[in-house]
């Protein structure tokens, strides 16, 4: 697999907590969106990393072609 599956044509909006590590769904599979679940493995993608540097409504991207992973860069309207 190299190209991710689609969770949902729109953003997670999560409330992330300071000095808090996420690893957000790189592949689409998990049943945790957007967090990561261990089902990438063997697709030859993985979860990529978010620090969280402040406590604050971030928006984690849905569709997995975000050009801003993890974060969403409004790429879910062009798919």
């Amino acid at each position: 697999m190299t190209h991710p599956t689609i969770a949902q044509k729109a953003p997670y909006p999560v409330d992330v907590e300071e000095g808090k590590t996420y690893f957000w769904c790189a592949c689409g599979m998990s049943a945790t969106q957007p967090f990561c679940d261990g089902k990438h493995k063997g697709s030859g993608l993985a979860p990529i990393r978010y620090a969280a540097a402040k406590n604050q409504k971030v928006y984690f991207c849905g569709c997995k072609q975000s050009i801003n992973k993890p974060l969403c860069d409004g790429t879910h309207g062009k798919i």
